[in-house]
C-alpha cells in the first residue's frame, strides 16, 4: 500500500473533546495530514499539551485557533506565553489594537498572527443582532481584513467567498489567507453559512483551507483527507 501524500494547504480541525481523542484521530490520519488546527473548545481538554505532542514529537504544523480579544497588554502577554511553544499560526480578532499587541507578543518567534475578520458562521442578520454597523457583509470583511493587515497581521481568516477580493488588496501582498467554511462536494454544511469547495477556495486565492467534520466524521478519515488533497492538486 502506498503512503498517503500530505499537503499542508489542508489544515485538519481537531474539533474533538480532548487531547486523547485528538491523538487518536491524528494516529488514524497518519502521514495523510501534516497540519492541524486546535481550537478554543479543546483548551480545557488538554489542547496545549496536544499541540506540543503533535509539534515536538510528530513534526506536525500547528494552528492554534484562540481568537484572542482583550486590552493590548493582556493580548501581548498571552501571545508571548503561547509563542514559547514554537507553534505556527495563532488567531486573534482583527481589530488593529489587538493585532498590534499580538505582533509585539510574537516578536522573536516564528508564530504567524492571523486576524479574524467576521466569523464564517455569521450572516447579516447575526451582525444586526450584535449591533455591527450596517453594510454588505463582504464589504465589512474586506475593510476589516485591510485594517488587520495594515496593523501588521501576517494573514487573515476569511470565508472563501471573500478570499478573491482580499487577495486583490494591496495590503494582502505576501500575506496569508486561511479559510474555514470549506466543504467537499456533497458534504453537510453544519453551522457554516458561507462555504465553498476546496478547489473553489484555492482558486479564490486561499493559502490554507481548514476542514473538520467531513474528515473526522468519515468512516476512513485518512481516505477523506487524501480525497481533499487530490481535489486541491487537481
Amino acid at each position: 500500500m502506498s503512503t498517503p501524500v500530505s499537503d499542508d494547504r489542508l489544515i485538519v480541525a481537531l474539533d474533538v473533546p480532548n487531547a486523547v481523542a485528538g491523538l487518536d484521530l491524528a494516529a488514524r490520519l497518519g502521514d495523510a495530514v501534516s497540519f492541524y488546527k486546535i481550537g478554543l473548545g479543546m483548551l480545557t481538554g488538554g489542547g496545549l499539551a496536544l499541540a506540543n505532542e503533535l509539534k515536538q514529537e510528530q513534526g506536525k504544523r500547528i494552528f492554534l485557533d484562540m481568537k484572542l480579544f482583550d486590552i493590548g497588554a493582556t493580548v501581548e502577554a498571552a501571545v508571548r506565553g503561547l509563542a514559547q511553544f514554537d507553534l505556527d499560526f495563532l488567531t486573534v480578532h482583527g481589530d488593529p489594537h489587538v493585532v498590534r499587541a499580538a505582533k509585539e507578543g510574537a516578536a522573536g518567534s516564528n508564530l504567524k498572527i492571523l486576524g479574524v475578520t467576521i466569523l464564517t458562521s455569521l450572516d447579516r442578520s447575526d451582525l444586526d443582532a450584535s449591533l455591527i454597523q450596517h453594510g454588505d457583509l463582504a464589504d465589512l470583511v474586506l475593510t476589516r481584513a485591510a485594517r488587520a493587515l495594515d496593523a501588521g497581521a501576517d494573514g487573515v481568516i476569511a470565508s472563501p467567498q471573500e478570499a478573491a477580493a482580499i487577495r486583490a488588496l494591496p495590503e494582502a501582498q505576501g500575506k496569508l489567507i486561511v479559510t474555514p467554511g470549506v466543504r467537499p462536494q456533497g458534504a453537510e454544511l453544519g453551522d457554516q453559512k458561507r462555504v465553498a469547495t476546496p478547489a473553489q477556495a484555492i482558486a479564490n486565492g486561499v493559502d490554507h483551507i481548514v476542514v473538520g467534520r467531513p474528515i473526522w466524521q468519515a468512516t476512513d478519515p485518512a481516505a477523506a483527507a487524501s480525497a481533499i488533497i487530490d481535489e486541491l492538486s487537481a
